[in-house]
């Protein structure tokens, strides 16, 4: 049984945040469950960008203060770290606040940089994994994602926020090898989640991010964290919640697919009183349709049946970032950014990095007029 608990918390007070991630650990038995004396644990929080608290971007800088204040109270050693997908980490750690709470509490900030090749001879899609020596130098790994929304994955909760032991530079790459199905990338998510086993996953879902995630959508009020040992079964919870289906994430349909159908006890707060009402999703961007159409009409249909990534000339300020980061290098700059929609993998590192929120998800025109495409 996989347990996840639920607290309410109507801000970012420390005082309160302290109270409701105590209290939502202490549901699961207390946080010497999951850290013993002595350890050296990495708290692993979303550092996507360099962007302000209030932009619902980054894991909230009192979420980490709280951990880093519980796993201390167990007497072990925290540490933070990620590896963001563009820039310096301890620049994006200081612009989203986080940086300052380390130097605060007296706990290093790694960047999550050193490439490891590691066999995975257990993984279900890749044996070898390209993980942060930094990341697998500690002793366990306490999780601690934003709840967002996101072009390619749907959401990116739980277990996708370990993608970010990935050295950054690398992480267009892993888009790249991972292919243009959706759900082969999950799988690889999940391989890497099911390697790195992080010991607890700690979502902040106080002020979470809808529409055109995960970098440029929209703030949304939720007022909950979430706290469970198993990520999947919390990644089920917090999309139920929502009004979304499990099927609608690939992260999710790809465990089930394999067999990980968990079974969920909720604690603290009841399900039926916290609903999400008008959350908005992105738009699924999967390609999968499309690649299951006879070939001589794939290519006709492709573009009228899939999302794809869609630039905003006007709000475009031509940095060139997306183009750089492009894992498929399918994208130019001229007097405009242009796609080869063709080439392109859907894997939305573009719309994903993009600092001026100029690319989103745009649905093919036969999608939008006929329902359950």
């Amino acid at each position: 049984m996989s347990s996840v608990s639920i607290t309410r918390c109507p801000d970012y007070d420390n005082e309160r945040i302290f109270k409701a991630i105590s209290k939502s650990i202490g549901l699961l038995g207390g946080i010497e469950q999951f850290v013993k004396e002595g350890e050296r644990i990495l708290i692993k929080p979303n550092l996507l960008a360099g962007k302000p608290p209030e932009a619902a971007v980054t894991t909230h800088p009192s979420v980490v203060r709280a951990v880093i204040r519980l796993v201390k109270s167990a007497g072990a050693t925290p540490v933070v770290g990620d590896s963001p997908g563009l820039g310096s980490a301890n620049k994006t750690a200081e612009k989203c606040g986080v940086l300052r709470v380390c130097q605060e509490e007296g706990v290093e900030f790694v960047d999550l940089k050193t490439l490891v090749i590691t066999e995975n001879p257990n993984g279900r899609t890749f044996k070898r994994l390209e993980v942060a020596k930094e990341a697998l130098e500690c002793d366990g790994i306490i999780n601690l994602p934003k709840l967002k929304t996101h072009a390619q994955m749907f959401l990116t909760l739980g277990v996708k926020n370990l993608f970010g032991c990935v050295p950054g530079k690398l992480k267009p790459q892993w888009h790249l090898s991972a292919g243009v199905e959706s759900l082969h990338f999950a799988s690889m998510l999940l391989d890497l989640y099911a390697f790195l086993n992080p010991r607890l996953t700690v979502l902040d879902g106080v002020v979470g991010m809808e529409g055109n995630g995960p970098g440029n959508g929209d703030p949304r009020q939720i007022g909950l964290i979430f706290c469970g040992a198993d990520a999947i079964a919390l990644d089920i919870v917090v999309t139920g919640i929502l009004g979304g289906k499990p099927g609608d994430l690939p992260i999710l349909k790809a465990a089930h697919l394999f067999g990980i159908r968990p079974e969920i006890q909720v604690l603290g707060e009841d399900i039926a009183e916290i609903k999400v009402d008008g959350f908005r999703f992105p738009p699924l961007s999967s390609v999968n349709f499309a690649a299951k159409l006879p070939y001589f009409m794939d290519k006709r249909l492709r573009k009228a049946l899939t999302s794809r990534p869609h630039v905003n000339r006007g709000a475009c300020t031509l940095c060139g970032i997306c183009v750089r980061l492009c894992p498929a290098e399918i994208m130019d700059k001229t007097n405009r950014i242009n796609i080869d929609y063709d080439k392109c993998i859907r894997c939305y590192c573009c719309q994903e990095m993009c600092p001026e929120g100029a690319i989103s998800p745009k649905e093919g025109w036969l999608k939008k007029i006929i329902p359950g495409l």
